[in-house]
Order: C-alpha cells, then structure tokens, then sequence
C-alpha cells in the first residue's frame, strides 16, 4: 500500500511539472532585422560571447514608456534585463554596424515570433558626437524619434516593415534605437542596430 502511494504521488507530481512546464509566457516578442539588431547578431553568431539573447533574440523586453519611462540608462539595449546585459556592452565600439545613407528612404523590418495588439513603433537615433565605447543613455539620441508608426491596438503581421526615411545630417557611426510599445501590457520591445551612414 505505501508503494502505490508513493508511485501516485509521484505520478501527479510528474503530470503537476509537466502542466507547470507548459504554461505559456508572455505572448508577444520580436526583435529587428534590418537594419540587423545586436539580438539577431548574436542569434546569427555572427557576434559571439552574446549570453542567453543568442537563443531568444525575441525577448528583450521591459516597461514602457520610453524615454520618459522604461530601462534604465546603459541598460536600454538590454530593455534592462541583467540576462541579456551583452546586448549593452558597446564592445569597444566594434558591434557590426549596417550602411546607411543620411535622409534616404529605408525599410525598417520586424520579425515576430508572436504578434500582440500594438501602440505604435518608435525610431530614434543618437546624437552626432556621441560615444560609441559607451553604453547607451538618453542623452545620447536626438531626443524625438525619427519615425512614429502608429497601430492604435491593431496586431502587425508576424513580418512587418515600416518605410521612413533615415535622419538627415547624419555621419559616421551611430545607433539607431526600435521601441515596439505593446498596447494590453506594461511592456515594450526594444532593439538596437549599430548602423553607419
């Protein structure tokens, strides 16, 4: 009789562990392709020594409300999780960085692993004679987004792109900083592409 009990007991705990291991987690994550983020560097292995982000590029996810709100400066690329504290490691300044043309058209690309109801995307961009050795900060981008696509709730497709143009006046190495502001959370996605005009 105690070993029937205990084979029972063991049995609900393996189907209790299994229910606990198949609770989904938060429904909605994405991370930029182009220009090419330092999440999906590190998920192409393209950049190495990356931590868990090289394994989901999709997560670096934090408070919204940016810049009034949101990660913590030197934390931003990280959206201020400890776990992907690579992603705000400037390395020196030697991320890869995209070529860009100042003031030209371009098409900014979302990639999706689960789509959520929306606010809007922000774009923003540092400022000119900023420090790329150092980590990011809000005083270090031009303080307005250079590009606003508004979504009023409405869930983007799992591929989205956002055709604006870059920012005029700029030279040399810069960051550009995605901010998707998700619409039913507390929650923003944030993403930094290393870019050079």
């Amino acid at each position: 009789m105690p070993k029937r009990a205990g084979v029972t007991a063991l049995g609900l705990g393996l189907v209790a562990g299994a229910t606990l291991l198949g609770t989904p987690t938060a429904s909605s994550h994405g991370y930029t392709d182009t220009p090419i983020s330092r999440q999906k560097l590190c998920a192409n292995k393209t950049v190495s020594n990356c931590g868990q982000i090289q394994w989901e590029p999709q997560s670096a996810e934090g408070p919204k409300g940016f810049p009034a709100a949101g990660p913590a400066d030197g934390r931003i690329c990280a959206a201020g999780n400890a776990q992907f504290a690579e992603l705000d490691d400037q390395r020196g300044g030697t991320w890869p960085a995209t070529r860009v043309n100042s003031g030209q058209s371009y098409s900014f690309r979302w990639q999706f692993t689960a789509n959520h109801s929306t606010t809007d995307f922000k774009y923003y961009v540092t400022k000119n004679g900023w420090d790329p050795t150092k980590p990011l900060t809000r005083a270090a981008l031009d303080p307005q987004p250079f590009l606003t696509v508004a979504y009023n709730g409405a869930r983007p497709p799992m591929t989205t792109v956002h055709q604006g143009a870059m920012p005029s006046g700029k030279t040399g190495r810069h960051m550009v900083l995605a901010v998707w502001t998700v619409n039913d959370t507390a929650m923003a996605f944030y993403s930094c592409s290393d870019v050079q005009f």
